[in-house]
């Protein structure tokens, strides 16, 4: 009986290592991209594309608004928090933050920017180069802080966010801009896919090896969208944006799998939620939404960064109903669901 007991022991603190060592194996997540997974670097540059007053963050860490585009967290929150981490991914440029912060997470993201540098320039946002050189930078200041064999370790394995693309097109190639005379939108969709492949090059040569990139979702159903569809129909999705979402993440799927068969170590992850976003528009009531032509900011058709504040007396009482937030980004609810949804696949990769 005393044998039987040793046994099961053993078993028990193998079960428990192995445990640990899984929530362990991603020590870190780390951000790169637009407003989608911005936790609140606008907040510290000159540009008219903020967020970090009421109503947003008005559902999180006490109604504090944050700079996330939404009611309450973004799905870099929720997955750093089912690896085990923290529930809250800091801004890079946040002061209220310090490297002791950044070392199991941070995010670089810029709301507004895109993969082509002219889209940042529009709204005078982080370029995606000026990322790169601000993660360079945190890499100094983590080898400085923890030591480099530790600081190597966190870069390697850490989990690196990616979503960028849909301003490159709705605020730039389709926006006042002479990019449609120089490009066919297969062509801008090539530049594009040539600047993210050369952009996760550079983070491999940095040290990073796990990826998760974002495509783009329905952006012809974004409630922004659908309010300026004149000729498609009022309050209807605008098919031809969703038809150069799928043609992209089919580019960048493919990109993605050829990296992956060139670069030792590298697993990049192409994390999709095209046909999942497209489902929850399709069948809301699965999802527990009532809403997903507007969104829940004041009228919750053309409403973004300033224009949803707290004076608009229209907003929604209750956020978790609908599926956007402000005319261009979820709820906090549908990143929820998003998050959800992405979760079991990154820790089956990654975790």
């Amino acid at each position: 009986m005393g044998n039987i007991c040793i046994v099961w022991l053993i078993l028990i603190t193998q079960m428990i290592m192995v445990t640990c060592n899984n929530e362990n194996y991603v020590p870190a997540v780390i951000v790169f991209g637009d407003s989608s997974v911005d936790s609140g670097n606008n907040n510290m540059i000159s540009t008219f594309l903020k967020s970090n007053f009421r109503p947003y963050g008005r559902d999180i860490d006490g109604g504090r608004p944050t700079g996330r585009f939404s009611n309450g967290r973004i799905p870099p929150d929720f997955i750093s928090e089912a690896f085990g981490i923290k529930s809250l991914i800091p801004a890079y440029l946040d002061p209220a933050y310090t490297i002791d912060d950044f070392v199991t997470g941070v995010c670089f993201a810029s709301a507004g920017t895109g993969y082509d540098n002219a889209t940042s320039a529009i709204l005078n946002v982080i370029p995606l180069w000026k990322e790169v050189e601000f993660y360079k930078e945190y890499q100094d200041k983590l080898k400085a802080h923890i030591g480099e064999e530790k600081s190597i370790e966190i870069i390697s394995e850490a989990l690196y966010i990616i979503s960028l693309g849909t301003n490159d097109f709705l605020g730039n190639y389709y926006g006042f801009t002479t990019l449609r005379f120089r490009y066919t939108i297969s062509q801008y969709q090539d530049y594009l896919i040539g600047i993210a492949e050369n952009f996760i090059r550079q983070l491999y040569s940095l040290g990073a090896r796990k990826l998760a990139i974002t495509g783009l979702i329905p952006m012809g159903c974004l409630p922004l969208e659908r309010a300026i569809n004149i000729f498609g129909g009022f309050h209807r999705c605008y098919e031809k944006y969703n038809i150069v979402a799928l043609e992209f993440n089919v580019k960048l799927e493919n990109m993605i799998s050829k990296l992956n068969k060139e670069l030792p170590q590298l697993k990049a992850l192409s994390a999709n939620v095209y046909d999942l976003f497209n489902d929850i528009i399709t069948r809301p009531s699965f999802y527990g939404i009532e809403e997903v032509e507007k969104a829940c900011c004041s009228t919750g058709t053309i409403e973004m960064s300033y224009l949803c504040n707290k004076m608009n007396l229209m907003t929604c009482k209750d956020a978790s109903k609908y599926m956007f937030w402000d005319a261009f980004h979820p709820t906090e609810k549908t990143n929820r669901i998003i998050s959800n949804y992405l979760i079991p696949k990154l820790l089956a990769a990654f975790g």
